[in-house]
Parts: structure tokens; C-alpha cells; sequence
């Protein structure tokens, strides 16, 4: 006897019914414009004609009943209902991707997808990962430069890499994790040779006022660098803002004047020559403003690839700062 067909009074049969689920390249567009803020960006993405995805806008909106994107002058913009559904939508995607990539044995040949604030990526974990990829030839290491913590809930991340300061604690990843500090490094006052031959030898950490100061998004650390070295400085340091630490250093490193960094960032400089510590040269007492963190899933954490990967990087970070 073939089994029966549920009733339209089944509660399952609200999922199945074709109303309450719009086409999935539809939501696949939506998605995307939200994501990444406009159709042009969203078809790039997707390798679709911007025709196309305007297409797909307009045939879930019609399913909707609602506007979910404004048109015109905002480009892209999601309307209120827009911006809920889309928040909603984007995790059950998140969902299904992970499901459909445990499903073709993505386990079978570890990935791990790691963010990292960009000026340690570049400065230092950047030059190390050859050493990391020859021990563990079989982990494929997906390296994602990022200012702001990853969404773990999303579970496009396995770990991040992270400087959190004292004062003002970076908001951690979201979603269940587990964390280890990498280190507390000191904040040092860095130059070029080059501007240091402009500025002459510093006799005093006030000397150091002769700058240019290069500052990231304001001069709190320079500020925080001369109280505690016994200069009294007003709260509006004058010198070029450029808002990360990694461009502050570059910009010194180019003789555009005078950043403040950690060791984590300036130690192969400091090797190579290409910048030199000007606090050593005054005496000045280094200072401690934060720690670099690492981060994972909680059901990543003791999983192979990333267990390789975090005694790996535990174990650099303990060299590096056996150097200071």
C-alpha cells in the first residue's frame, strides 16, 4: 500500500508549499546586493549580467509583496523589511553552504579559513606561513586580511587573529570560541635612518615632538607614549592620520616621519635595517597597550588542521617575543 500523502493541515506542508519558499538564485541575488551593497558589486560576485540580477530582485520582490531594495540615488540600499529579511536569509545560507561543503568531503582535505587584523598578516604572520605550509603540505591555509572580527555564527571563519586593546576592548568574534593571548607586546617609537638624519640624534623622549608624528585614527597612543614618559602633551597631536597601524609603519619606513608600533610589527625592520627604535636611543620606557588573540570556533578548536595551525603559531609568537 504506497504511503500516504500528508494533509494541507500538516504543519510540514508550510515549508513545502511552493508560496512560502521564493527561487533560490533569487535569494542568491538578494543576498549578495546586501553583502556586498549594490547590483553592479552583487553581479561581479556572482559572474552574473547586472540585468540579471535586477531581474531576480524584481521577481522576489514581486514574490514578497514588499520593496527590499531602494532604487535610484541609495544604489543598492535594503529597505527595513529588506535589511531583516536579508539577516535572516544570509545565515540559512551560511547553513547551507557548510552543510553541502561536509557533504562533498570537504573534511577529507583540510581548509583552514583564517582572518587576521592586516598589519600583523603583513608584517609578520605573512613571511612565516611558508614554514607552517612545508610542516603541513596537506592543510590548504586560506589567509583573509580583515579590520573587524568575523561573525564565527556565519561559519565562513575558523579562527582570527586579533590586537585588542586595554583600554578599549575590540568586540570579539560573535558565536561560541575559544581563545589563547599570543603575546603582549611593547609599543615602540619607530623612524627611517633617513628621517632620523632629518630630526638628529634625540636627546630626550620631548625630542621626539620634532616629528612628523604619523598617527593611526588619532593620537591617543602618541599621547599615551609621552605621559608615560614624563612629556606633557595637549590631547591634539598634530601629524598625518592614516588610520592602521601596518600604513603608519609603511609611511615611516618611507622617511615620512615617526609611528608608533609594536615589536610584533617593526622586529624584521629593526633586523633588516629599514627602521630604527628611537625610544632605545632616549631611554624612553616602552609601554604596553594590548595583546595579540587568537580566536577559533569552539567545534574547531581541537580538530587537526587548526590544532596543527594554533601550536604552530603559539610557538612563533613565543620566539618573537623572546626577542623584545
Amino acid at each position: 500500500m504506497p504511503p500516504r500523502a500528508p494533509t494541507t493541515d500538516d504543519p510540514r506542508m508550510v515549508f513545502w508549499n511552493r508560496r512560502a519558499t521564493p527561487p533560490f538564485t533569487a535569494l542568491r541575488a538578494f543576498a549578495a546586493v546586501g553583502e556586498f551593497g549594490g547590483i553592479r558589486k552583487a553581479a561581479a560576485v556572482l559572474e552574473l549580467d547586472h540585468a540579471a540580477v535586477s531581474r531576480h530582485l524584481r521577481s522576489l520582490e514581486v514574490w514578497a509583496g514588499v520593496p527590499l531594495v531602494e532604487r535610484g540615488v541609495n544604489g543598492g540600499k535594503l529597505t527595513p523589511d529588506g535589511a531583516k529579511f536579508h539577516a535572516r536569509i544570509t545565515a540559512a545560507l551560511h547553513d547551507i553552504a557548510a552543510a553541502s561543503a561536509d557533504l562533498l568531503g570537504a573534511a577529507d582535505e583540510p581548509t583552514l579559513q583564517i582572518s587576521c587584523i592586516p598589519g600583523l598578516a603583513s608584517n609578520w604572520l605573512l613571511g612565516r606561513l611558508s614554514d607552517f605550509r612545508q610542516a603541513h603540505p596537506e592543510i590548504q591555509l586560506v589567509l583573509r586580511p580583515s579590520d573587524t572580527a568575523p561573525d564565527f555564527t556565519r561559519r565562513d571563519m575558523d579562527a582570527d587573529i586579533r590586537y585588542v586593546i586595554d583600554a578599549a576592548p575590540d568586540r570579539p568574534p560573535a558565536g561560541e570560541i575559544e581563545t589563547v593571548q599570543l603575546g603582549r607586546p611593547p609599543v615602540l617609537a619607530v623612524a627611517s635612518p633617513a628621517r632620523l638624519d632629518i630630526l638628529g640624534e634625540p636627546q630626550t623622549a620631548a625630542d621626539l615632538l620634532k616629528g612628523p608624528l604619523l598617527h593611526e585614527e588619532n593620537a591617543r597612543q602618541w599621547t599615551a607614549w609621552f605621559l608615560a614618559n614624563g612629556v606633557s602633551v595637549g590631547p591634539d597631536l598634530s601629524g598625518h592620520k592614516l588610520w592602521q597601524a601596518h600604513l603608519a609603519v609603511d609611511a615611516a619606513r618611507r622617511g615620512e616621519g615617526l609611528a608608533l608600533a609594536n615589536a610584533f610589527l617593526v622586529g624584521d625592520d629593526f633586523k633588516a635595517g629599514r627602521l630604527v627604535d628611537l625610544g632605545a636611543r632616549v631611554g624612553a620606557q616602552p609601554i604596553v597597550m594590548g595583546a595579540y588573540v587568537f580566536s577559533a570556533r569552539r567545534d574547531r578548536w581541537r580538530t587537526p588542521a587548526l590544532l596543527a595551525f594554533r601550536r604552530w603559531l603559539v610557538k612563533e609568537a613565543a620566539a618573537e617575543a623572546a626577542r623584545w
